[in-house]
Parts: C-alpha cells; structure tokens; sequence
C-alpha cells in the first residue's frame, strides 16, 4: 500500500474558503502516470500539482500540473500554491525577509519571490513568461451568445484578444461589473468558439470591483479542461495585465501596478496583485503576487 501525502491551499487570499482551493502532492514519484488525472479527478479541484526532484540542482523543485481533464504547462495558483508548501518546509535565517523558489515547469523555469514575515511566508509574487499578442477577435455578436449578453454589453472600442504568458486567454473587455455579474456561460457556444477562431480559454473583465481598492474585476471559463468556473487564475491575470497596459486602460508608465479580484460569483472572493513594467516599445516584466492559506493535509492510501 503507497501512501502519498498532500496538502490543501486557498490560494490568492488571506482567508480561509476564498480564494482558489489547491491540492499539492509533496511526493510525485510515488505517483504511476497514468494516476495523475484519476487523482485531480478525485480532488475534483480546479488544480492539482506534484512535486518532484528539480533537474537543476539549483532549483527548487520540478513540478506537474493537472486539471480534472489534461496536464497544464503552465497555471498561476497552482505556482503559487506549490511554491508555498515548499516554503513551509524550509529553515529561516531570523534576518531573511525575501526567499526566492524557482519551479520547473512545462512551459520553463518559474521564479517565485516569497515575502517572510516573522519567519513565515506571506505574500508570493511569480515572475511570469513575457506576453505573445494574439489575433483580436471582432465576432462580437458570437461571444455575446457565449456569454448570454448583448452586444451593447462590451466595452466599445476595445476589441477582444488573445493574450498569453505562458496560456494563451481571450482578454475580453466588457462595459459594466453588472454584465460580468450576469453572464451564464453556454458550453455549446463555446465549442463554435473554438473550432472557428481558437483564441484559447475566455477571461471576461470589467474595469472596478465589489472591493473599493480592486481596479479591475473579472472570471474565468475553461471547460474543455474540466474547469467549469475558476476562482482565481494567475495564468490568466498576467495576460489581463498586459492588455490593460497594452490598451492604456490602466497607468502606462514604467511600472503599472493593478489590483484584480475574481472568484466572487463563486463565494471565493480572490485578490490578485499584478505588475507591469515595460519600456518606450515593449512589455519587459510580468508579475502576479498573492496571498495562501494552508487549509489541511492528509494522504491518499493506493495499492
């Protein structure tokens, strides 16, 4: 009988039930290949992650991303997520206030800087790969459809565009907190979506937030991956940033910094802190930052 010990983070929040939730396994060789996807399945959570031993001896850790459906090469909370359970693991000077994680994952090496507060993580903050712009997406009476809105719901001038730093999302700009409220995403539409223009998974936005210090307030759908809502999606907030940034909607200076909330639709009020830096004619720097709560732990019993 393998035992194979996890953990349980919230992820993007400093409460407990916000946030998204995250299964870690700390011991991914102990893990047959073909379990990975019956294990996420079994979690039932939007991600789960393995750790194995880094390939780099200078690194920290290798790690593995799975949904209920596929392996990712890349997704935010579960970056974040691990890089915290990782933390909780290591011996602390009384003088270190920063410890930096560096995670190996399909799609690169992934840098997380973790803020240490009386010799405990508080907040992590990954460096995300640099942004790829994709096609803009005119069919705006087809996304309506999508996501059960008119047309008059979207912000004008501003067109829809695929965006990726790492995973590729539709950043899609809409006029009101009350449209993003009241979208009833349709999975029949979405298939449509995807085999006409394949812009990735959808992140519909709105400029504001339920909370007064939020400046932007957004969700995200993924179901081909068995996401059917996230709460929280750190791979997605990188490319909104960058479309913000990109399209002036947000401070275009040398370093734009944007507070993002997601996941209140669900009853998981999630906080995620974005930074911009870029030069006269590019984007240079991407990086998201929240906070986690460790939730629990326990092991999973296979034969």
């Amino acid at each position: 009988m393998r035992r194979i010990p996890y953990f349980l983070v919230d992820v993007f929040t400093q409460s407990p039930f916000g946030g998204n939730q995250l299964a870690v396994i700390s011991k991914g060789d102990l893990v047959r290949e073909e379990e990975m996807t019956q294990i996420a399945r079994e979690f039932n959570l939007s991600e789960t992650t393995f750790i194995y031993s880094p390939e780099n001896e200078d690194h920290n850790a290798r790690v593995r991303i799975f949904t209920p459906g596929q392996e990712l090469p890349f997704a935010g909370h579960p970056t974040l997520g691990t890089a915290f359970v990782i933390a909780r693991d290591i011996d602390y000077k009384p003088e270190d206030k920063i410890l930096t994680v560096f995670l190996e994952e399909k799609v690169g090496t992934i840098r997380v800087d973790i803020d240490i507060q009386n010799g405990a993580p508080e907040m992590l903050v990954m460096t995300q790969p640099l942004p790829t712009f994709g096609n803009q997406l005119t069919d705006i009476a087809l996304l309506a459809e999508l996501l059960s809105l008119k047309e008059s719901d979207f912000l004008p001038n501003y067109s829809p565009q695929t965006v990726s730093c790492g995973v590729p999302y539709l950043i899609t700009p809409l006029k009101s907190l009350d449209a993003v409220r009241k979208i009833k995403f349709r999975s029949d539409v979405w298939e449509k979506v995807v085999q006409k223009y394949n812009p990735g998974w959808i992140y519909p936005f709105a400029m504001g937030g339920d909370d007064i210090e939020s400046h932007v307030h957004g969700r995200m759908f993924a179901p081909e991956a068995g996401i059917v809502e996230d709460a929280a999606t750190g791979s997605a907030n990188g490319p909104l940033g960058c479309y913000l940034v990109q399209h002036k909607l947000r401070n275009t200076g040398k370093k734009t910094k944007i507070i993002s909330e997601q996941g209140y639709e669900m009853g998981r009020p999630s906080k995620l802190y974005l930074e911009i830096e870029r030069s006269e004619t590019a984007i240079t720097q991407v990086k998201v930052g929240g906070y986690c709560v460790f939730m629990g732990q326990g092991q999973l019993f296979l034969p």
